[in-house]
């Protein structure tokens, strides 16, 4: 996922996220630049998807 795109469209998928995904806090939501895999890692771990599925499911929501 490129990262403008990540960044463009944050706020809106962090909330669709934490809809599907209850059990994500606003910590594990917390991106920060230069540690892509350190937010993948807590995202893959508290919802049990990979990051490939992740990134479609966010780019199918718009």
């Amino acid at each position: 996922m490129d990262k403008m795109e990540l960044k463009g469209k944050w706020n809106e998928w962090k909330g669709k996220l934490k809809q599907q995904y209850a059990e994500l806090s606003d910590d594990d939501l917390q991106y920060e630049e230069g540690k892509d895999d350190e937010f993948w890692g807590r995202v893959q771990q508290k919802t049990g998807k990979a990051k490939d599925d992740l990134i479609k499911w966010l780019r199918d929501l718009g």
